[in-house]
């Protein structure tokens, strides 16, 4: 009996020794927090905005699991759900960014595109300005030159924009001056027509 004590009491210290040399995986958690950190400069809160959220509360449950096993006593501290945890968040991490390159090119693709349209509405408006007529509206007239020119101008914000990648503001920005385009063009059409209309009519009889 005394022989069975005496090999117990090693093997008892040997896992308290153990349970208290227990730590959490440092390198794992920082390679999870690095991972949700490099998603979220990549623009995930752009582009994958829900799919960021979820990464994000991933990586809270990651560190509430990391605060209730340090608050143990060494003894009862468990990290083997930490290390799934940060495991987990660091492969999620990467595939999230992954698929926010994928989704930036393909807004990159629709801002360039929008842009393309935005110029050529523009174009087609300077165009038209050409043709307006002048007689007793100039005033009217050279306003609407003034708008004409003001969203020429405004492209350049479509291409800074796009320089800076921020392809969502880039479509946003070419689809008001591809609106407002068509809205001033609409106008001189308009005033055009009216002209055309008075010269057709037949002069009254006094």
């Amino acid at each position: 009996m005394v022989q069975i004590k005496q090999l117990l009491v090693p093997v008892a210290l040997t896992a308290l020794i153990a349970a208290g040399c227990t730590k959490p995986p440092s390198e794992k958690i920082e390679a999870a927090e690095q991972a949700v950190k490099d998603a979220q400069q990549s623009g995930a809160g752009t582009y994958t905005a829900e799919e960021y959220a979820k990464l994000e509360g991933t990586l809270d449950a990651l560190k509430k699991e990391v605060s209730e096993q340090d608050g143990k006593f060494a003894l009862f501290r468990d990290y083997g759900k930490v290390e799934q945890l940060a495991a987990s968040t660091a492969a999620e991490g990467q595939r999230v960014k992954t698929e926010v390159a994928k989704k930036k090119e393909e807004a990159k693709a629709g801002a360039l595109q929008a842009q393309q349209v935005a110029q050529e509405a523009v174009a087609s408006t300077l165009k038209l300005v050409a043709r307006a007529p002048v007689g007793k509206d100039r005033a009217a007239v050279e306003g609407i030159k003034n708008d004409a020119e003001a969203l020429k101008a405004s492209l350049n914000q479509v291409q800074l924009a796009i320089d800076k990648e921020d392809y969502p503001a880039a479509q946003t920005q070419a689809k008001a001056i591809n609106d407002k385009s068509r809205a001033v063009s609409d106008e001189i059409e308009s005033a055009l027509a009216k002209i055309g209309k008075g010269k057709s009519s037949p002069s009254r009889k006094h």
